[in-house]
């Protein structure tokens, strides 16, 4: 019997991800990875994986899976309904799948991507280092396909049941800790002003990074009328187009831009904008 899991729908998206493939900017490669790596982690460790193995990040809900052989899974990320072999079960727990039943799994009511952990974890092929999905630069799998047949690995350990928790509930209101620059002498009292004002998150948003609509940052008057030339860029950069609203940079983001970064999102504090609906509102809180 082959170890595999069929793709029976896939939501508005579903894609391969495991940790990511950072150490690679100066090949243009994005980190990439899942967004809410610590969701990604405990999936992997209910179903006895590595925490680093391959699995599934689902946007809203909606995916469904057949499983070809005897498997354990988990769901992570915010609550969420899944159904197993068309009965009600817990997420973030270890479920088991016998050959030919189906996983389902409904919309989050709050927060957006759902991780899915299988016994073994997804074994497509790696692309330096790592399965996972880049929508920016194409590195990786593609977006996932109904009817696509997904190989999985030798299964590494039991479910560890004792990482069972009550899922954290995604706020509507995110006070996001970033470290000012390196170009935050591009703006005009920097600090104040990305303490002062709030945005909401942008239904423009995506895996390169979240757009924020709301005030625009002034720049200070030397730099009014100036051009900066592209520079490397790190994921949790808060760059600020021309426009003046800030973007913050996701794991799929480019390696460069030509926009000054005012401040750089705490690594702790990107799992949270990983879950940020658009309409959440964001204050930033400079820290030390």
């Amino acid at each position: 019997m082959r170890r595999a899991v069929t793709v029976l729908a896939t939501g508005p998206q579903a894609l391969v991800e495991d940790l990511g493939r950072p150490g690679n900017a100066h090949l243009g490669v994005p980190p990439s990875g899942a967004l809410d790596a610590p969701a990604l982690r405990l999936a992997n460790r209910l179903v006895g994986n590595a925490e680093g193995a391959a699995g599934i990040e689902t946007l809203m809900g909606g995916l469904r899976l057949r499983a070809e052989c005897s498997c354990t899974v988990a769901v992570t990320g915010p609550s969420v309904a899944v159904r197993t072999a068309g009965r009600g079960a817990g997420s973030h727990v270890p479920v088991h799948l016998g050959a030919g039943e189906e996983l389902e799994i409904g919309a989050p009511e709050l927060g957006l991507r759902c991780y899915v952990g299988i016994s073994g974890g997804i074994e497509v092929p790696l692309e330096l280092g790592s399965r996972a999905t880049d929508v920016l630069s194409g590195i990786g799998p593609d977006p996932l396909e109904p009817g696509e047949v997904l190989p999985l690995g030798g299964q590494h350990g039991p479910p560890v049941g004792v990482d069972e928790l009550a899922p954290e509930q995604p706020p509507n209101r995110l006070a996001v800790p970033v470290l000012l620059g390196p170009r935050d002498d591009w703006f005009d009292r920097p600090a104040e002003q990305l303490a002062g004002a709030e945005w909401t998150v942008s239904a423009q948003s995506n895996r390169v990074g979240l757009r924020l609509a709301g005030p625009a940052l002034r720049r200070a008057g030397r730099f009014a009328d100036l051009e900066l030339p592209s520079e490397g860029v790190i994921t949790g950069a808060v760059q600020v187009p021309a426009g003046g609203r800030p973007v913050i940079f996701l794991a799929d983001h480019p390696t460069t831009g030509g926009y000054p970064v005012i401040a750089v999102v705490r690594p702790d504090a990107l799992p949270a904008l990983a879950q940020a609906r658009p309409g959440t509102r964001v204050r930033f809180r400079p820290v030390s």
